[in-house]
């Protein structure tokens, strides 16, 4: 809660004397007029009545009250505490700060906050430390620099941390620190711990310390379960309150940062939703990353890996009487088995041979429920597909239990094994639990599953390595081997109901599932190489690439840790969010598992009290108290001085007229002063510029961006620019700048005709303007324009601008400095486009831009430019990179160096095709 509050309330005593000083002030007159002693000067100036004050006048009396008052007050030191703002303590603070995914989109907020808590503790001269929830160590107690520095180091994780731990170090603070003020800085999800972290504050409240917990109001929103079927791809959507935001939009992307497809979700009163989208398999094949448009976190991000594609399975079964019941046939319960997962093909009915129409389709599975091959072009084709990556599953039957062919992971006894039949001893077996190194480890092996006959392999050497699952008694139940590229699985079953009610289960189908997202990937298998370390070692996946805290790929941290096959999580410290894995033989650990959720904490029912999350600092009015008390006394000097005649208000009124003319009409000139300065640096020394636009946040992204430009500038080439200058195209002369950014915000009103007629003249003469309409996360082929390019569309009609293409790979833009594909910035999928070359003519190794020899004068990006080159005070990037990594950042600084030597040498790359000729000429 805000309020006032004093530092030295004693001195409030002090205002019990202001009735004596009243009274004192009142029975004191001021000091009796002087009049000089010539007798005409007294008749012309003494009054015709004669009077004497006999009291002080109620305007001084109430100005020398004030003054006591303001004195009185100011010793007090009175300090006003906004609502939810830091108040000034000088005991030992402990900052604890939620520095979790869900933290990373109001990190900003989080951070000005805690940095004014610091600030505040300073100024009561109290130690603070900082305790970032992801961590196990104990907070030690330092002076604010130390805390500072610990903060600013800070960074959201891509986890939820574990507040347990946190919570035995706010204890064992507060035992070393009995009075102790704890300030909790929270993300407002219960899960972590919040309960445990939350019980432990008010224990050490209730012993004595100062809890305060503060929140920012942000409703975090996450994906869970992205799932790619046969029907569609789609992912949950999750929120924490249900008085948050009531929908969202899910965009996914390709492997090159593209967009592919966008869906619209709306929660209604819950808290999940389902968004799907519809798109054909071959691209849906090709997305790799779902997220929530506007919600910079990982948790808002969800990464489809290999299995995640829908892999076609050619089905064939043998043919036989269950043609003629096709509900009791091997092929009817592969299909409910595989259909919810992929895309099934089947040989039409009279297919000469239903193999090879299938491998004609190009399937990545094969599936033979008690198929026998026999040598030939089929056996031959079939063998070429597994060489070649593909996966064959296998299903026992009559038919192959006596057959010898060789696309088999083991050799088969003859005729099989029954089990609980009239003529056997034995019962039917039931399932052995799956062994670590087996794929299916993970999956509960079901004891409702048994078996009533089966197939036998033959006990070669190697038979264990190949054997994935197992009844009871030990013998194998599916095997498998690597052959060449591809896989063969044996189900020593068959896929009916005759053998084995396996079929019927759900662990069929997720059996089936896992066989088929193995399908095409490399990754070592049981059994492939004897004299390779234990299975259970090779099925490991080594950190690819991992997520950060705002939800950016990038190279994993130090304490990543590889992953087992099929981990399923949760996300950690050393299993964060990401890819594992190496080539194309990767997985995907999602921020959130499939059944998690999303929780408001109830910080009412743990007892504690919560404010609103703000970086306002308390307001010290010792200073205004003083000034006043300083502004009365002179202000009461002056009336006295009137008041005895020695100071007439005639000359005063004069005085303070003049000083106000002069205030006025300084003006004017100081301001044409100020211009007059900025333009002669402008022109003394180079400058990048950027256009204001108005809002402070983009305005300030682009100073930062323009002056990390510059300090590439300086240190990679012998440009040396000087801080960069923010333009206001209606008033500031444009032409000292050769390029000039100009952010595109479409909530800015559109500039007049004179302010449009002043920048067209601009590009005309020689400059050039960079447009960045940062809104290529939001562009889509096919939709309406977004609200950045209508306002540049709107302003651009009356610029003149000739006609514009995207830059080619030829242009002399892309290696002027550097040698370039494209022009990327915080994102990479915008377009860039420049004024459109003229034809390329034969003689011409490198095409120029215009006629006159001049740069391209505008450029149009997408991809939020100034945000890739913006960097801190310490040299820091500022923001995160959509796909992300350093090599996006490089390359950012790199098209950057390519624009400004463009915009400053025109066509000298291009012209330097012409030197020969111009060299024989002069020779001549």
């Amino acid at each position: 809660m805000g309020g006032f509050a004093f530092a030295a309330p004693l001195a409030l005593i002090g205002l019990a004397s202001l009735p004596l000083i009243y009274w004192l002030l009142r029975v004191t007159p001021p000091r009796p007029r002087e009049i000089v002693f010539p007798p005409t000067k007294i008749l012309r100036e003494l009054r015709p009545e004669e009077e004497s004050p006999a009291k002080t006048p109620w305007q001084l009396l109430l100005l020398r009250l004030a003054l006591a008052a303001a004195l009185v007050f100011a010793m007090a030191g009175p300090v006003w505490t906004p609502a939810g703002a830091i108040a000034v303590s000088a005991a030992p603070t402990l900052l604890a700060l939620d520095d979790s995914w869900a933290a990373a989109p109001s990190w900003d907020r989080r951070l000005a906050a805690a940095t004014a808590l610091i600030e505040s503790a300073a100024r009561g001269g109290a130690p603070v430390a900082v305790l970032t929830l992801s961590e196990s160590a104990a907070p030690a107690l330092g002076d604010a620099g130390r805390a500072l520095e610990k903060l600013r180091s800070a960074q959201p994780k891509p986890w939820l941390p574990d507040r347990q731990a946190g919570a035995e170090a706010v204890t064992a603070f507060v035992r070393a620190n009995p009075k102790a003020r704890i300030v909790w800085i929270s993300d407002a999800l219960a899960e972590g711990e919040a309960g445990a972290f939350a019980a432990a504050l008010k224990k050490v409240a209730d012993a004595g310390a100062r809890v305060e917990v503060l929140t920012d109001g942000h409703a975090p929103l996450a994906l869970a379960a992205p799932a790619n079927d046969a029907a569609s791809l789609g992912v949950d959507v999750l929120r924490a309150d249900a008085a948050g935001p009531g929908a969202a939009t899910v965009s996914a992307y390709d492997s090159k940062g593209q967009i592919i497809g966008r869906s619209q979700v709306s929660f209604g009163a819950g808290l999940r939703a389902k968004a799907t989208l519809d798109l054909p398999v071959e691209l849906r094949n090709d997305v790799t990353m779902l997220r929530i448009a506007g919600e910079n976190s990982a948790g808002a991000v969800a990464l489809l890996d290999a299995r995640s594609k829908v892999r076609r399975v050619a089905v064939i079964g043998g043919a036989g009487l269950d043609e003629a019941q096709p509900l009791l046939s091997p092929v009817y319960y592969l299909d409910k088995a595989l259909a919810p997962f992929a895309q099934l093909r089947e040989a039409r009915p009279g297919a000469v041979d239903p193999i090879l129409t299938l491998l004609a389709e190009r399937p990545n599975v094969v599936a033979l429920a008690d198929v026998g091959l026999a040598p030939g072009e089929t056996y031959d084709a079939l063998a070429r597909f597994v060489e070649e990556g593909g996966t064959l599953i296998r299903f026992a039957g009559p038919r192959l239990a006596n057959a010898a062919d060789e696309l088999l992971p083991v050799r088969l006894r003859r005729n099989g094994r029954v089990l609980g039949g009239a003529m056997s001893w034995e019962t039917p077996k039931a399932l052995a639990d799956f062994e670590p190194a087996s794929p299916f480890y993970g999956l509960p092996a079901s004891k409702d599953v048994s078996v009533q006959r089966q197939v036998l392999a033959e006990p070669d050497p190697g038979l264990v390595g190949k054997t994935w699952a197992r009844l009871s008694d030990g013998t194998p139940l599916v095997t498998a081997e690597r052959r060449g590229k591809g896989l063969i699985v044996l189900f020593h079953v068959n896929a009916d109901t005759s053998w084995s009610n396996l079929p019927i289960s759900g662990l069929f189908v997720d059996m089936m599932k896992r066989i088929c997202a193995m399908s095409g990937e490399s990754v070592p298998l049981p059994g492939d190489d004897e004299t390779a370390p234990a299975a259970s070692d090779a099925r490991v996946y080594a950190p690819l690439k991992t997520l950060d805290g705002f939800g950016a790929l990038g190279a994993p941290g130090p304490n990543a840790q590889a992953i087992p096959a099929h981990f399923e999580g949760p996300a950690s410290a050393e299993h964060p969010p990401g890819l594992y894995g190496a080539g194309d033989a990767f997985m995907a650990v999602q921020t959130l598992r499939p059944g998690d959720a999303l929780t408001r904490f109830d910080f009412r029912a743990a007892g504690l009290a919560v404010t609103e999350l703000t970086a306002s600092a308390p307001v010290d009015y010792r200073g205004p108290l003083l000034a006043a008390a300083i502004l009365a006394f002179i202000a009461d000097a002056l009336i006295v001085l009137v008041l005895s005649g020695k100071l007439r208000l005639r000359p005063i009124a004069a005085t303070a007229g003049a000083l106000l003319a002069f205030g006025v009409l300084a003006q004017a000139p100081d301001a044409r002063a100020e211009a007059s300065q900025r333009d002669r640096e402008a022109a003394l020394t180079a400058r990048l510029a950027y256009v204001v636009s108005g809002d402070a946040k983009v305005d300030e992204t682009s100073r930062m961006g323009l002056e990390g430009l510059s300090r590439a500038l300086s240190l990679r080439t012998s440009f040396s620019p000087a801080e960069p200058a923010g333009v206001d195209p209606s008033k500031d002369e444009l032409a000292f700048y050769p390029m000039l950014y100009w952010p595109i915000v479409a909530s800015a009103p559109q500039p007049s005709a004179r302010t449009a007629a002043r920048v067209a003249a601009y590009m005309k003469q020689g400059g050039t303007v960079v447009f960045d309409t940062r809104d290529a996360l939001n562009q889509h082929p096919g939709d309406a324009p977004t609200p950045e390019m209508q306002w540049l569309r709107t302003f651009s009609k009356n610029l003149d601008i000739p006609e514009l293409e995207v830059v080619p790979r030829d242009h002399v833009i892309t290696k002027t400095f550097y040698l370039l594909d494209g022009f990327v910035g915080r994102y990479a999928s915008g377009e860039t486009w420049v004024e459109a070359l003229p034809p390329e003519s034969k003689d011409q190794a490198s095409r120029p831009v215009r006629a006159t020899d001049s740069v391209s004068a505008i450029v149009i990006s997408a991809n939020d430019l100034a945000a890739a080159w913006a960097v801190d005070k310490h040299g820091q990037p500022a923001f995160p990179l959509t796909p992300g990594g350093a090599r996006q950042r490089e390359l950012a600084l790199r098209g950057g160096v390519n624009l400004v030597m463009y915009t400053l040498t025109g066509n000298y790359k291009s012209d330097q095709v012409h030197v020969r000729d111009l060299l024989e000429r002069l020779g001549q």
